[in-house]
């Protein structure tokens, strides 16, 4: 059991603090039990039986893990964010009492909150700060041009110097990495992460994938797999998202369990559109299936256009929100043939509008 306490106290985290957890307690079980569950983390924890005199310990520890046997010796320390109570007995409604008196954020009851709290060491320990700005892109209909989109912003992002990783959730589409020019490039693709549960590592999962145009890639291989299990997508998608920066997602038309999780991930989507009647109607049917799961779904529209729309049209047709107009490029209407990806020019109009879309995206969700 986790429960959450809030205060107004927001003191932000201390420059050059220890990565591990500093654990508060003289309980013997109590400590091994949260050692064996910093051990699983990958964190190493400093011990203390109450409040560190030295060293400045208690304020400087990212994460404060207090035992309940432990509150009494830390009751007067400072108020500080990231401080866990920890304790066993499910019935004791007094503990809420007592973490409201050391100013505690959380309260957790072993075992039942082991899960929580190893993620929650984890996060320590890979220096988690705030999660990745996470972009999907799909086609309002086939040909639409959204992987090249998709491409071309997780190009622009990277030259802007955010760390970027590219997604293709899209095992039918012929692989983002043949896109970018990388298909031999070494590294993991998708089907190496089938396997995986619960939590992924953010920096293991970065430095693993293949490296293109200063970006990592998360692609397909050539092989027979053509899917991934839902709670492996989330798992991975999580471990993006938490590393920071810029995570691009290419998705597919259709909507199965898998891409269900990646939607329920974005912060934005962007529904490639290009300006023709037969396009609009289909993309509606797009739009309303990922409207279900994702709140936020733009259109960014892409001419020539049929004689009586344009963009502003088809924003009003679909009623979304209008992204912009992609500009009319080779690269969005052809297949990449060994020359520059999608945006590499930063002069060209595509890299403009992908500038422009990240500029104001990163504004809206407080990044700058």
């Amino acid at each position: 059991m986790a429960g959450a306490i809030t205060h107004d106290n927001d003191r932000s985290a201390a420059e050059g603090r220890q990565s591990g957890p500093l654990i508060v307690t003289e309980d013997a079980d109590l400590l091994d039990d949260l050692l064996r569950l910093c051990a699983a983390a990958g964190a190493t924890p400093e011990v203390h039986h109450g409040v560190p005199e030295r060293g400045g310990g208690w304020e400087a520890a990212p994460l404060v893990l207090v035992g309940d046997d432990a509150v009494r010796r830390v009751r007067g320390a400072a108020r500080r964010r990231g401080v866990v109570l920890v304790g066993r007995d499910q019935d004791d409604s007094g503990v809420w009492r007592r973490a409201v008196e050391i100013g505690a954020d959380h309260v957790l009851m072993l075992p039942d909150g082991e899960q929580w709290l190893v993620d929650r060491i984890a996060d320590v320990a890979e220096g988690v700060g705030r999660p990745a700005l996470t972009v999907g892109v799909i086609g309002g209909r086939g040909g639409a041009g959204a992987s090249t989109l998709a491409c071309a912003l997780a190009v622009t992002s990277a030259r802007e110097g955010l760390r970027t990783l590219l997604v293709d959730a899209d095992p039918l589409g012929g692989g983002l990495d043949v896109l970018l020019g990388g298909e031999t490039a070494d590294g993991l693709r998708w089907p190496a992460f089938a396997a995986s549960r619960g939590r992924v590592g953010g920096g293991a999962l970065e430095e693993s994938l293949p490296k293109l145009h200063s970006l990592r890639v998360l692609s397909w291989d050539r092989g027979d797999c053509v899917a991934v299990p839902p709670q492996a997508v989330r798992a991975v998608l999580a471990a993006a998202r938490r590393r920071g920066g810029a995570v691009v997602v290419d998705l597919p038309r259709r909507i199965d369990d898998g891409v269900a999780e990646v939607l329920a991930q974005l912060d934005v989507g962007i529904l490639v559109v290009p300006g023709e009647l037969r396009a609009v109607a289909a993309a509606g049917r797009v739009a309303s299936a990922v409207g279900m799961v994702l709140r936020d779904l733009r259109v960014a529209v892409r001419g020539p256009y049929t004689p009586g729309l344009d963009d502003h049209e088809v924003a009003r047709l679909l009623n979304l929100t209008l992204a912009g107009e992609v500009p009319v490029e080779s690269a969005l209407s052809r297949p990449h043939e060994g020359k520059a990806p999608p945006g590499a020019a930063a002069r060209g109009p595509l890299a403009r509008f992908c500038t422009v879309f990240w500029e104001r995206a990163l504004a809206e969700a407080g990044s700058v």
